[in-house]
C-alpha cells in the first residue's frame, strides 16, 4: 500500500512535478497539465478539528523531519491534506532515506485514519457521508475557577468557549460531515450544561465599569447554563484549490500549542465567510524563492458584544516556506464596524489598507482596530530532528511586529519530538506576553483593548486569540508520553502574571496537570484530565484560591459510508 503513497503533499498538489534541492533548501518544482488534478480540484474536504489527536501526531512527524508541506502557523488543515502529508512521510519511510520507530508507528495510525481521504482522489465514488464521533464530557471543579479571560484569566483555556463553573458541567456532543464531488457539509453540536455561581462583588464591578470605560453593572449571580450549541458548522466547496466556506469556525493562526495572539480556539467559533488555499502554489519569476505559499482570508462577525454590539472582523494571512525547514507568516486582522460606527467604503477601504493610529481618521472613514502579525518556525541545523524553535508575535496599528517590535506581543516555543535515550518522551515550553516594555501598555488599554471597541477580540465575553489575555506575561511547557499515536500521557504546567497596574495588586496564576488519553478499541477512546490550580488576586480574594478540575471524556468514532 505505502509504496504507492510516495509522493509529497506539495507534489500531490502539482500531480506530475519534479523537484530539486536549490542552494537554500527549497524544493523547485515544475508542474504540468495532469487529469488528476482536474480530480484533485473536483473533491470536498472538512477540516480536522483543532482539538483532535491528528494535530500533535502530525506536529510531531513533521518536526522528526518527515513532513515538509504542511503549514504548521495556519490551521485547520483539511483531511485531504492531512492525508497527502501522511502519504510524504509513508514516502520517506519506504523509501528507506529515513528510517525511526517513532515514525512508523505515527504514520501507520495515520494512514488508517486518512484512507477513506486517500480512496477519495483515486476513486469514483462521490458521495461520502460520515457521522464522525459521539462524545460525553464530565467535568468536575472543587474550588473557585477563574473565567474571565478578558480581565482575571481562565482555569481552563483553548475549549471553544465552553461555559464552567464550580460543581458539575457537562458537554455532550455529536460530529459529522458529508462530502457530494467538490461540496462538503460539516456539523458539530452539543448539550452544555455549567452550574450556577455567585457574581462579582459591588468593588469588582466598579472595577471593570473603570478600567473599560462602560456603564456600571449592578452585582447579580451567574445563572446556570444548560443549552445547545453549534461548534464549528459550515459548508464548503473546493474551488479551483481554494476552499471557499460558510458558516461557524475555528481558527489557528500560529505554530504554537497553548496559544495564538491573532486566532485560537480560545473562544466559541464565529460566523465567518472564508477562503483559504487547500495546497501551496509558487509565485512566478524570483519570487520563486520565496517557496510554497499559503493564503487564508475571511470576513466575520463577532458576538456578544456590548459595547458596541455586533461589530465584524477580517482577516488575511499569507506564509511561504523559503526552504524545507523554514516557515514564516505575516497576518493582518481589523476589527471595525459595529453598531455606532459607519460601515462605509472609506471605513472598509482604510481597515484594510492603513496603518495610521485610528485617531487621525474622521468617523466616516474610521478603520477600526488593526493588528499585525508575524510568526515563523524552524528547525534548528544539527539538531533537525531534535528541536525546533518558533514564535508568534502581533503588533497594534503597525505594519507588522518588525517593524515595532518593542511595541510587540511575543509568543516564543521550542519542541523536542523526542528526548535523548527516551524517545518516546518529547518536550515543549512556550513563553507569551502581551505587555511590551511601552508606556502605551499601562491600565490594559493597548493589546485586547480600544477606545471605542471596550469588548474587543472577543465573542461572547471570551477571548479569541492568546488566553493570556491584556498585560499578561506566562509560561507553558508540556512533556508526552507517547506509547502508541492514540495512547499518550501528558504531564503539563502553567504560570501567568497579571500587571498590577492593569488589576490592582496584581494577579498570580499556577497550575499542573495530568492527561491520560487512551484508544480501547478502534471506535472508543478515553481521556481523563486532572489540574490542580492556585491562584492569587488581591481584588477578587483577600488569600489566595485553589481549585482541583477533573475531567473525563469518552468518545464513540461512528463509521463511514461511502457511495
Amino acid at each position: 500500500m505505502l509504496e504507492c503513497l510516495c509522493i509529497t503533499g506539495v507534489q500531490a498538489q502539482q500531480n506530475g512535478e519534479t523537484s530539486q534541492s536549490n542552494s537554500n533548501g527549497a524544493a523547485e518544482q515544475k508542474t504540468d497539465n495532469n487529469p488528476s488534478d482536474e480530480k484533485f480540484h473536483a473533491v470536498g474536504s472538512p477540516y480536522v478539528e483543532l482539538d483532535s489527536w491528528i494535530y500533535p501526531a502530525i506536529e510531531r512527524l513533521a518536526a522528526l523531519g518527515y513532513i515538509h508541506s504542511l503549514f504548521l502557523g495556519m490551521r485547520p488543515w483539511t483531511r485531504l491534506e492531512c492525508a497527502l502529508a501522511v502519504r510524504e512521510a509513508g514516502g520517506k519511510i519506504e523509501s528507506g532515506s529515513a528510517r525511526s520507530e517513532e515514525a512508523s508507528k505515527l504514520q501507520d495510525a495515520l494512514a488508517k485514519e486518512f484512507q477513506l481521504d486517500l480512496d477519495a482522489l483515486t476513486g469514483d465514488k462521490k458521495l461520502l457521508i460520515r457521522p464522525e464521533s459521539i462524545y460525553a464530557n464530565f467535568t468536575g471543579i472543587s474550588g473557585t475557577p477563574l473565567n474571565d479571560s478578558y480581565h482575571f484569566g481562565q482555569t481552563i483555556i483553548n475549549n471553544y468557549g465552553r461555559p464552567y463553573q464550580e460543581g458539575f458541567n457537562t458537554d455532550d456532543g455529536f460530529s459529522g460531515y458529508l462530502t457530494y464531488g467538490r461540496f462538503t457539509l460539516y456539523t458539530r453540536g452539543e448539550y452544555q450544561h455549567a452550574p450556577s455561581a455567585p457574581g462579582y462583588s459591588l468593588p469588582v464591578q466598579q472595577f471593570i465599569a473603570a478600567i473599560d470605560d462602560n456603564p456600571l453593572k449592578p452585582p447579580a449571580p451567574i445563572a446556570e447554563v444548560n443549552q445547545f450549541r453549534l461548534l464549528d458548522t459550515y459548508v464548503a466547496a473546493n474551488v479551483a484549490n481554494w476552499d471557499l466556506t460558510f458558516g461557524k469556525q475555528s481558527l489557528w493562526w500560529g505554530p504554537g500549542e497553548g496559544g495564538a495572539l491573532l486566532f485560537s480556539n480560545n473562544a466559541e467559533p464565529i460566523y465567518m465567510a472564508r477562503a483559504s488555499r487547500i495546497l501551496p502554489f509558487r509565485f512566478p519569476w524570483i519570487f520563486r524563492w520565496l517557496g510554497p505559499t499559503k493564503f487564508d482570508v475571511l470576513v466575520g462577525k463577532l458576538s456578544g458584544n456590548d459595547y458596541p454590539p455586533r461589530p465584524l472582523i477580517h482577516g488575511e494571512k499569507i506564509s511561504f516556506k523559503p526552504t524545507r525547514n523554514l516557515e514564516l507568516g505575516f497576518a493582518r486582522t481589523a476589527e471595525f464596524g459595529g453598531e455606532g460606527r459607519a460601515l462605509t467604503i472609506g471605513a472598509i477601504f482604510h481597515s484594510y489598507f492603513s496603518y495610521e493610529s485610528s485617531v487621525n481618521y474622521p468617523a466616516s472613514q474610521n478603520p477600526g482596530e488593526r493588528n499585525g502579525g508575524f510568526d515563523f518556525s524552524y528547525r534548528l541545523p544539527g539538531l533537525r530532528n531534535w528541536l525546533s524553535v518558533y514564535g508568534d508575535a502581533m503588533s497594534r496599528d503597525d505594519p507588522s511586529p518588525l517593524d515595532a517590535p518593542r511595541r510587540a506581543a511575543l509568543n516564543f516555543g521550542l519542541y523536542m519530538p523526542q528526548l535523548p535515550y527516551v524517545r518516546k518522551l518529547d518536550l515543549r515550553v512556550e513563553a507569551v506576553s502581551t505587555n511590551p516594555p511601552t508606556s502605551r501598555s499601562t491600565g490594559g488599554q493597548f493589546y485586547y483593548h480600544e477606545a471605542f471597541y471596550h469588548d474587543l477580540y472577543t465573542d461572547k465575553n471570551n477571548i479569541i486569540g492568546d488566553w493570556i489575555g491584556r498585560e499578561g506575561q506566562g509560561i507553558q511547557a508540556w512533556s508526552t508520553y507517547w506509547f502508541s499515536p492514540r495512547n499518550t500521557l501528558q504531564f503539563g504546567y502553567r504560570h501567568a502574571k497579571v500587571a498590577g497596574d492593569f488589576i490592582p495588586g496584581g494577579e498570580t496564576l499556577n497550575d499542573g496537570s495530568v492527561k491520560w488519553s487512551w484508544l480501547f478499541r478502534q471506535d472508543l477512546s478515553v481521556s481523563a484530565f486532572v489540574q490542580y490550580e492556585k491562584w492569587v488576586a488581591p481584588i477578587l480574594s483577600p488569600t489566595p484560591q485553589t481549585n482541583w478540575t477533573s475531567t473525563v471524556e469518552i468518545t464513540y468514532w461512528l463509521r463511514s459510508r461511502s457511495w
